[in-house]
């Protein structure tokens, strides 16, 4: 079992930046893969980020290619999203995602994930 705990949203004037953090508990952590999603009011969730169990590969949607970079800290159990040179799109509740076994070619599909944490909301003002 894992849990998931989100902080740092907010609200942010366009342009600025915020860091999102997921810390988990339970032993998996470092064996699972984890993700970044999010869903605007009326929307589904969507794919953000994600990244493999070492942190040596990340994979991004292309809404926010070269803007956020996602990070792991094995020792902490903690998952990281820095967002940069935001955007009112942006808004949205975020929601790190955990699962031991999705694959690249599933890790964009949010029902392949086993573990949600409650959410966090980030509102990008214009």
């Amino acid at each position: 079992q894992v849990q998931l705990v989100e902080s740092g949203g907010g609200l942010v004037q366009a342009g600025g930046s915020l860091r999102l953090s997921c810390a988990a508990s339970g032993r998996t952590f470092s064996s699972s893969i984890m993700g970044w999603f999010r869903q605007a009011p009326g929307k589904e969730r969507e794919f953000v980020a994600a990244i493999n169990r070492s942190g040596g590969s990340t994979y991004y949607a292309d809404s926010v290619k070269g803007r956020f970079t996602i990070s792991r800290d094995n020792a902490k159990s903690t998952v990281y999203l820095q967002m940069n040179s935001l955007k009112p799109e942006d808004t949205a509740v975020y929601y790190c995602a955990a699962d031991r076994f999705v694959g690249t070619a599933t890790m964009r599909i949010p029902i392949n994930y086993d573990y949600w944490g409650q959410g966090t909301q980030v509102t990008v003002s214009s």
